[in-house]
């Protein structure tokens, strides 16, 4: 399959190239950005060196279109609504990594990310991509996840299809390293705002709420809503969630155990940890595993996940290659296999 990928020099974007340039079944055939355009990517991002080094183009549906079979958008919010439109209208393939079509509600956009919205029949052409849950395979549209709404609705899937919980119960504290707020540069951004500090952000107003209410919703809708908040740690990378629910029975720790590992069984990329045991960012980085822990307390009946991703591979590039691999029929695992890094 050939690609092509709009926004190259983003942290998703860069993650793309890296993933893509192993996938046995894809050639990038393109990149494109609004700057350094007619300038090979290996000047400013010399990694890339002897890798791939072509050169950074300007955004021409019709030249992509006859050169390339699927487009990902690794453009910031706000882009791609407007940018993907020649090519959702001409019905080729596109997977979006930002949430400019995961929201379906009218007037949802425009509440959460403060911008005009797509033309709303556009958003209901778009497919919600958390791959594992993911039953229109004909797709041409995919609106892939947020990062921190991949680690919520992988924590909670299990539990919510069943209609295991009560509806208000459920708590997400979610923490994230700094590349989650990409690479535009901001005063909270700063080495010295970040390093040895912890910072709450967002709180109960970060965009990722919407998207994982629309989805929970669609599990159960008696969910009225969630709390969530969101924190800045001093890492580069990762994502490490808490997610705190109440049962609507009593149980033992052994019958959650047998749910996740039952829900997850056929999925290569979740993997339930041992009991009394839970995962650390260090264990998932630069891969993308799902990796989660349970810890059940009968005296209280919380339900307690933890829940580790890398938000630039399985809360990013790596679910939409996972994606694109749906899309091609090939098997969800092919071009993802990589260790983490550690240390």
């Amino acid at each position: 399959m050939k690609v092509s990928i709009v926004g190259v020099t983003g942290y998703s974007g860069l993650e793309l190239v890296r993933i893509l340039r192993q996938h046995p079944q894809v050639e990038i055939r393109s990149i494109h950005s609004q700057t350094a355009v007619g300038q090979e990517i290996s000047v400013d991002y010399p990694h890339l060196k002897g890798l791939i080094d072509l050169p950074i183009e300007s955004v021409d549906p019709e030249k992509i279109m006859a050169a390339s079979d699927l487009v990902f958008f690794a453009t910031p919010s706000g882009i791609s609504k407007e940018m993907a439109l020649p090519f959702i209208r001409a019905g080729f393939p596109v997977i979006d990594l930002s949430g400019d079509f995961r929201l379906k509600k009218a007037g949802s956009y425009q509440k959460w990310y403060g911008k005009k919205a797509a033309p709303l029949e556009f958003l209901q052409q778009a497919v919600y991509g958390l791959a594992e849950f993911r039953k229109d395979k004909e797709a041409k549209l995919v609106a892939n996840p947020g990062c921190y709404a991949t680690a919520a609705l992988l924590s909670l899937a299990p539990l919510v299809q069943k209609k295991l919980i009560e509806p208000d119960s459920i708590i997400v504290d979610a923490k994230s390293g700094l590349s989650g707020a990409g690479k535009k540069l901001s005063s909270s951004s700063h080495f010295i705002e970040v390093n040895e500090n912890m910072t709450l952000y967002k709180m109960n107003t970060h965009q990722h709420i919407p998207e994982i209410m629309q989805q929970l919703q669609k599990w159960d809708e008696a969910i009225p809503a969630l709390q969530f908040s969101t924190s800045l740690i001093p890492v580069s990378r990762g994502i490490f969630a808490t997610t705190y629910v109440r049962p609507k029975e009593k149980a033992s720790t052994d019958y959650f155990y047998d749910i996740f590992s039952a829900a997850y069984a056929a999925d290569p990329f979740i993997r339930i940890q041992e009991k009394g045991h839970y995962p650390v960012l260090k264990q998932v980085i630069g891969s993308n595993f799902c990796d989660i822990g349970l810890a059940y307390n009968q005296a209280t009946n919380i339900l307690t996940m933890v829940t580790v991703i890398d938000n630039l591979v399985k809360g990013a590039a790596g679910q939409a290659v996972q994606n694109l691999n749906i899309i091609g029929g090939y098997p969800q695992e092919m071009g993802l296999r990589m260790l983490p890094v550690y240390p």
